[in-house]
C-alpha cells in the first residue's frame, strides 16, 4: 500500500450563486486531492497538472461529503444476524423493559456477532464514528459491554466510538452503580443514564448519582431522557446547574428530550439559552408515530445548542424498522420541517456529520483542507443539497485516503 496518491476528479463544493429569480445554486468544481499518510497535503484545480510517476485514482468527477457520526445508537440490542421475530406491543416503558430483560441472557451469548453486523451496515452508510449506548444491569452484567467492544476493536482504524455505560433498567436500584463503575474501569468512555423521573423515580438523586460516577472516572456524560413535559423539562433545567456545579460544560448531552418541545416558546427559548451557555448537546433521533413532539432542533440551533442525529437501536426488542442510515435522518427531518430550497438542504447535513459542512451559512467553502484527514463519503450527486433530499445510493466511504471493504448492504 503506498503511503501517497492522488485522487483526481473529485467533486467539491466551492460556493453559492444566486439566480436571477433570485434562487441559490450551489456552486462545485472539480479537484485533484493530494493524500499523504491518510491526510490531504495538497489541492489541486481541475486543470493544473499532477506530477508524472505518482499513484492516481480517478473519482470520476463524484461529489465529496464528510463522513458521518452516528450518535445515538444501540449495538447490543440488534437482532441482525438471528432469525427474524417483530416485536411484542406492550402499553408503557416499564412493560417494554421487563420484557428486553426476558431475553437478556438469551441474547448476549451473540453480543460480538450481532454488534459487528450492525457496524458493518452503519459504516456502509457513511458513519466512521459510532456513540453506543450498552446495557449495564443486574441481569448480564458485563457481558454486552464485552461483546461491543471485542465487535468495535474488530474496526479499528475505520471505526472511532464512544461507549456509554447505560442503566437501562434503572440506575438507583440493587447494585448498578457499582456495575457502573466496572464497566468505566473495563472499557466504556462515558457515563449514561435514563429518565431520572419515570424511572428512577428520584430526579436529583439520580442526577447527582450520574454526575459523582462521570466526575470519578474523568467521563462524558449522554442520558436518555424521555420524561415529557414540565417533569422532563425541570430534569433537563436541573442537569444544566449540576453541569455547572461540577464544572463539566461542554461535556453532557441529553438524548431525545420530547419534553424541551413540550413547553410554550418562551421556556423552549429559556432553556435553549441555558444548554448553550453549558454547552450540553442535545442527541435525537428523529422518530415519527409516536405521537410526541420532537425537541425544537432548529430553535436549538440557532442558540447554537450542538444538535446531532443518530438511528438508535434498529431491529430489535423495541422495533423492527430502521436501516443504520443516519442521513436518512436528516432527510427525514428536512421533510417534516418543509425545508425544501438548496441552502437549508445543504446546511442540514451537519446533522449528520458533527456539524461539518463543505460551505459555511455564508456559501464560503470551509471543507475540505489541507491537513484534513482524508475522510470522506463519495456520492453521485450535484450538491449536498441533493444528497439530503435524495439519499443515494452506492456510496463510496473512504478513511485515512483508503476505501472501506463492506459487505453489500
Amino acid at each position: 500500500m503506498k503511503q501517497t496518491k492522488w485522487l483526481t476528479n473529485v467533486k467539491l463544493e466551492v460556493g453559492e450563486r444566486f439566480l436571477s429569480s433570485g434562487v441559490v445554486e450551489t456552486e462545485t468544481a472539480i479537484f485533484h486531492l493530494k493524500i499523504h499518510n491518510g491526510k490531504i497535503v495538497e489541492q489541486l484545480s481541475e486543470k493544473e497538472m499532477i506530477p508524472s510517476g505518482e499513484e492516481q485514482l480517478d473519482m470520476k468527477k463524484m461529489l465529496a461529503i464528510p463522513t458521518f457520526k452516528e450518535m445515538h445508537n444501540h449495538l447490543d440490542k440488534t437482532y441482525m444476524t438471528l432469525d427474524w421475530k417483530a416485536c411484542i406491543p406492550v402499553s408503557s416503558l416499564k412493560e417494554r423493559l421487563y420484557l428486553e430483560a426476558q431475553e437478556l441472557m438469551e441474547l448476549a451469548g451473540s453480543a460480538k456477532q450481532r454488534a459487528t453486523k450492525m457496524i458493518e451496515t452503519l459504516l456502509g452508510y457513511g458513519s466512521t464514528h459510532i456513540r453506543t449506548h450498552v446495557n449495564i444491569d443486574p441481569y448480564i452484567g458485563m457481558k454486552n459491554l464485552e461483546g461491543v467492544i471485542a465487535a468495535l476493536e474488530s474496526f479499528k482504524g475505520n471505526v472511532t466510538y464512544d461507549i456509554v455505560a447505560f442503566p437501562q433498567h434503572g440506575l438507583l436500584r440493587e447494585n448498578v452503580p457499582a456495575l457502573m463503575r466496572e464497566a468505566l474501569r473495563n472499557g466504556a468512555t462515558m457515563v449514561g443514564g435514563l429518565d431520572p423521573a419515570g424511572i428512577d423515580n428520584a430526579i436529583e438523586k439520580s442526577l447527582y448519582e450520574i454526575m459523582d460516577i462521570a466526575t470519578e472516572f474523568d467521563a462524558d456524560v449522554d442520558i436518555h431522557l424521555h420524561d415529557g413535559g414540565f417533569v422532563g423539562y425541570y430534569t433537563a433545567d436541573k442537569w444544566i446547574d449540576i453541569v455547572e456545579e461540577a464544572k463539566y460544560k461542554g461535556r453532557t448531552a441529553l438524548s431525545h428530550s420530547f419534553c424541551l418541545g413540550d413547553v410554550p416558546i418562551l421556556q423552549q427559548e429559556q432553556i435553549s439559552a441555558r444548554l448553550s451557555e453549558q454547552d450540553v448537546a442535545i442527541m435525537s433521533t428523529v422518530p415519527i408515530g409516536l405521537g410526541r413532539t420532537l425537541p425544537p432542533i432548529e430553535l436549538l440551533d440557532r442558540h447554537g445548542v450542538r444538535v446531532y442525529f443518530g438511528c438508535d437501536g434498529f431491529y430489535d426488542s423495541w422495533s423492527p424498522y430502521g436501516t443504520g442510515d443516519v442521513l436518512e435522518k436528516v432527510t427525514r427531518f428536512s421533510e417534516l420541517n418543509r425545508r425544501i430550497d438548496e441552502r437549508s438542504l445543504r446546511l442540514g447535513l451537519k446533522w449528520a456529520t458533527g456539524g461539518v459542512t463543505p460551505l459555511d451559512s455564508l456559501g464560503n467553502k470551509v471543507w475540505p483542507n489541507v491537513q484534513d484527514d482524508a475522510d470522506f463519503v463519495f456520492v453521485d450527486a450535484a450538491s449536498t443539497a441533493e444528497v439530503v433530499a435524495r439519499k443515494p445510493a452506492n456510496r463510496k466511504v473512504m478513511v485515512k485516503g483508503e476505501f472501506v471493504s463492506i459487505p453489500e448492504i
